[in-house]
């Protein structure tokens, strides 16, 4: 881990009294600590390619983020909330050019999405997080446990990507890929959950097809170094014959031999039954009952021309009425036989794995971006939002995941005291939710029309405070002074594109 200490910017003069007036400023900054995700552009290739294999498979066999570090036994409540600096804040980017309007419906924000990402156990899961003002409109806001890991290796997690408006596999705003991860040197080096924020830039989102197969020739496959496959096609026998006759795709078409039939016994498993015609003698000498050679039924007599009758050469016998009728019998014994296989004709085809994707542009520009304020006090309706999926102590499960969800109301005047998580002043408010809604945003001043507000925090925890095995509570840092420090060195950072 690195901890970083931006630079005020501007020339410095060598004055005590300019010295006394930055001291505030250079503290807080020497707050940020900074640490890279996908750095290079290979190492973002490498992260979408795995998250965008097979259709988007890795995003559907994530699972909500619910770490065993996270519960909580003994929580206590504190204080009133004591602020570090003046209120402050940014205001929100992408507003809709809506009427104000009155209503019971909650229009979701288009900047909600998952967090995805791999954790130090190998498992694939995900957060909640969304869209923020920037500089360059590039920045998420989500929990710091859903980009660091806590359980003290100093190191962030793998695979980071956000995926705004996520729903079953689908990414309708594109991928964005985690570049660089910022939080409090707190969190990042004591795991200090008072400190449980980070904010991410991530590059241009990525959308198209991907991993799109496409046809090619034996020779182009050969060629090709990436991901390809070939494929088996039954084929008619008159189009396999073509296929063989043409010197450039001969060799692609071959056949499968068939396999005759063998003659068993009635008791053996899959036998089939037939009948198979015989002599009046040898029918007559057949036994009667079930086994290859016993007879098969009745003889069968059939009337005939006088000229089927003389050319007739075959096993059974022939008769002649008085009346001038002409008749031939046939005789019949089983014979019991194991199935065989007909001959199968087949066109080997061969494919290469493409990437048919695009820069679908800044991540704010798509999708817009939640203003952010900081040193706000207790005591404000909010509303949040995310996407819970997690069990309840108690094994009840009432999300999937699949929507996100929303809560709104006032959040405690007094600060909440975790020792556990070395918590001594996180907001708290009301809302029974499960994992998965964790990181995401805590909006201040939201407006149902324009979708828009700022964001005051981001969940945590999510607790049970009265015992009963239901979580009902929903934890946040505090955004102070030092928040803004260190949202605004992450807010001036330039991410750039992956694709030209």
């Amino acid at each position: 881990m690195k901890r970083i200490l931006l630079p005020a910017g501007g020339a410095i003069l060598a004055t005590g009294l300019l010295a006394a007036g930055l001291a505030g400023t250079a503290q807080a900054q020497s707050d940020v600590a900074s640490d890279p995700l996908a750095k290079t552009e290979a190492q973002a290739a490498e992260t979408l390619d795995f998250w965008s294999k097979s259709n988007y498979a890795a995003l559907k066999k994530a699972v909500a983020f619910n770490p065993d570090a996270l519960e909580v036994k003994k929580i206590k409540s504190g204080g009133g909330y004591s602020s570090d600096t003046k209120p402050g804040s940014s205001a929100p980017i992408g507003e809709e050019k809506k009427a104000a309007v009155k209503t019971q419906n909650v229009n979701l924000p288009k900047t909600i999405g998952k967090v995805f990402f791999e954790w130090k156990d190998g498992n694939l899961y995900w957060c909640s997080g969304t869209s923020i003002q920037s500089q360059y409109r590039n920045l998420v806001a989500t929990a710091g446990h859903c980009v660091y890991d806590i359980a003290g290796n100093d190191e962030v997690v793998s695979k980071w990507v956000f995926v705004p408006g996520y729903y079953q596999g689908k990414a309708p705003w594109g991928l964005y890929i985690g570049k660089q991860a910022f939080t409090h040197y707190d969190l990042d080096v004591y795991e200090d959950f008072d400190r449980d924020y980070a904010f991410v830039t991530v590059y241009n989102g990525i959308g198209g097809t991907l991993n799109k197969p496409k046809q090619v020739t034996k020779a182009e496959f050969d060629a090709y170094k990436g991901e390809k496959f070939a494929k088996d096609v039954e084929v008619s026998r008159d189009e396999f014959r073509k296929g063989r006759l043409d010197p450039k795709t001969a060799e692609y078409y071959w056949r499968q031999p068939g396999v005759p039939s063998e003659v068993v016994g009635p008791d053996y498993p899959g036998a089939e039954v037939s009948k198979k015609e015989v002599t009046k003698e040898v029918y007559d000498a057949a036994k009667v009952g079930k086994g290859t050679g016993f007879k098969f039924g009745e003889p069968v007599t059939e009337q005939v021309t006088k000229t089927e009758y003389d050319a007739y050469k075959g096993l059974g016998t022939k008769s002649e009425d008085k009346r001038g009728n002409y008749f031939i019998t046939s005789y019949y014994v089983q014979e019991w036989f194991k199935p065989g296989t007909d001959k199968k004709f087949f066109r080997t085809d061969f494919f290469i794995v493409v990437h048919e994707v695009k820069d679908v542009g800044r991540l704010g520009d798509n999708v817009g971006g939640q203003g952010v304020a900081w040193n706000q006090p207790g005591g404000k309706y909010v509303r949040t939002f995310g996407y819970p999926a997690g069990p309840h102590p108690d094994g009840n499960k009432p999300y999937t995941g699949v929507t996100p969800k929303w809560c709104y109301g006032k959040t405690n005047k007094n600060v909440l005291q975790v020792p556990s998580r070395k918590v001594e002043e996180h907001q708290s408010f009301r809302c029974a939710v499960t994992a998965g809604y964790d990181g995401g945003p805590w909006l201040y001043k939201y407006s149902n029309a324009k979708r828009l507000g700022y964001v005051t925090g981001v969940t945590s925890l999510i607790v049970d405070t009265d015992g009963n095995s239901r979580y009902d509570t929903i934890t946040s840092p505090h955004f102070d002074g030092e928040t803004a420090a260190i949202y605004k060195a992450a807010a001036a950072s330039w991410s750039g594109k992956l694709i030209p």
